[in-house]
């Protein structure tokens, strides 16, 4: 044996180049048939040689590969861990976004845009009335005091305007049940019936 052979032996970088070159595609090989992805494996395998740089002066004589395999386990078993607590919140956050989170504005533009241009075709009183009611959600009573009328007067012209409304949506039909929300009021109301 030359005195070079010796000294590659206790040298950490040769003795961890010889493990790996040994042993990466037996730990490559455990890691695969342990997760879904490819990309998974790849993952655990570079912190498996990580791992063992660091704990190079624990690793065992002869072949690493029960060692290699025993961290490689010890890594699987977080990574497991970690996916069980990243579907459960997953599961928690599209729970909540289900239940509270407001839905996309941009959805009911074309609605609106619809429903816009069939109030621009009403009196501007008329028009006012049904906002108020459909929209900002005032009694007709309020409604009558915002513009400014009788509370008998309001009701009245909204009925009529609830009318015509209808008459634009579909001419010679009744309206339609709840075709769209805008801004998150139902369609049902700038038609429905008084308060």
């Amino acid at each position: 044996m030359s005195p070079h052979s010796v000294a590659d032996e206790h040298d950490p970088e040769q003795q961890f180049r010889a493990l790996y070159d040994g042993n990466f595609a037996a730990v490559l090989g455990y890691a695969l048939r342990r997760v879904d992805q490819p990309a998974d494996a790849a993952d655990v395998v570079s912190e498996v040689f990580l791992v063992a740089w660091r704990r190079l002066d624990e690793a065992p004589p002869g072949d690493g590969r029960p060692w290699l395999f025993g961290i490689a386990r010890h890594l699987l078993a977080n990574y497991h861990r970690g996916q069980r607590r990243r579907q459960r919140l997953g599961g928690r956050l599209r729970d909540v976004l289900a239940r509270d989170v407001a839905p996309d504005p941009a959805t009911g533009v074309a609605e609106w845009d619809r429903i816009r241009r069939l109030l621009l075709k009403l009196r501007p009183d008329d028009r006012e009335l049904l906002m108020l009611v459909g929209w900002d959600g005032l009694t007709p009573t309020e409604a009558a005091e915002v513009v400014g009328i009788a509370p008998g007067t309001a009701r009245m012209r909204l009925a009529r305007a609830r009318q015509r409304f209808k008459e634009l949506v579909e001419p010679g039909c009744d309206a339609p049940a709840a075709t769209g929300h805008v801004q998150a009021v139902p369609f049902e109301h700038v038609i429905g019936e008084s308060r």
